[in-house]
């Protein structure tokens, strides 16, 4: 006999695109990378690329 898992609600309902922007922003989420350009095994540029993705309003301090 096998059992099935209950499914959280919220896995249920889908996600518009601007909501699930809309928590990115408010949170902030850093997106990183790097690129090396290379010829014949031999490295010649090297960049690492870091970038941050919030919103102004979640960057200034509250007043509380």
């Amino acid at each position: 006999m096998t059992r099935s898992l209950p499914v959280p609600a919220a896995a249920e309902r889908p996600i518009a695109l601007i909501d699930l922007l809309d928590r990115v922003l408010a949170g902030g989420v850093v997106v990183s990378g790097e690129l090396t350009l290379s010829i014949a095994d031999v490295d010649l540029v090297h960049i690492s690329l870091r970038t941050l993705l919030t919103s102004i309003t979640a960057l200034q301090p509250r007043d509380d």
